[in-house]
């Protein structure tokens, strides 16, 4: 496992839209080296969700109809979650969270979709960007270890990150 002493979160990268009510859509977008395939695994396997996922799940988000209980990291109540969409390897969906994988080069173009509470959309981009950084790390085979929840929260990453989507995020505002 590499040091994560030596982890610097990836520039700040994230886009919301506004929806109804306080509720904002969260997009993050991130380039893998690696084959569709390959990380539709790294989504929908409860073993390697556990290696960089912000929460836990005690079966396979791989089949339509699926259900699951999704546990975020530092709660103790499971959510039980339906998989309203798997098309392997292009889109994942359940709860308020979409998954596409696009094909790009020898890679993959990961986009994530998820709606938050506008009160906490910056901590969440910080936190799924620290999250979708881990994934990599796990993806190339030098694993940094899962960084969510309130440990996140205390990684001096995640607090630049949460600080600089504060800015971004407050210029889209409205």
């Amino acid at each position: 496992m590499i040091d994560r002493e030596h982890y610097t979160p990836s520039p700040a990268s994230a886009r919301v839209r506004k929806n109804e009510g306080d509720k904002w859509t969260l997009i993050l977008v991130r380039q893998l080296r690696h084959d569709p395939e390959k990380v539709w695994q790294a989504l929908t396997d409860p073993a390697q969700l556990r290696e960089w996922a912000p929460f836990d799940i005690d079966g396979s988000l791989d089949t339509v109809g699926a259900t699951v209980k999704l546990t975020w990291v530092g709660t103790t109540t499971p959510i039980e979650t339906t998989v309203t969409r798997a098309d392997a390897p292009e889109v994942l969906e359940y709860n308020d969270t979409r998954w596409e994988l696009e094909p790009l080069g020898g890679g993959t173009r990961l986009t994530l979709w998820t709606n938050i509470d506008r009160r906490y959309i910056s901590m969440g981009a910080a936190g799924w960007h620290v999250s979708l950084d881990v994934l990599d790390s796990v993806l190339n085979g030098t694993p940094i270890g899962r960084i969510a929840g309130g440990e996140a929260m205390k990684f001096e990453g995640w607090k630049q990150l949460n600080t600089e989507y504060a800015k971004q995020f407050a210029e889209s505002n409205d």
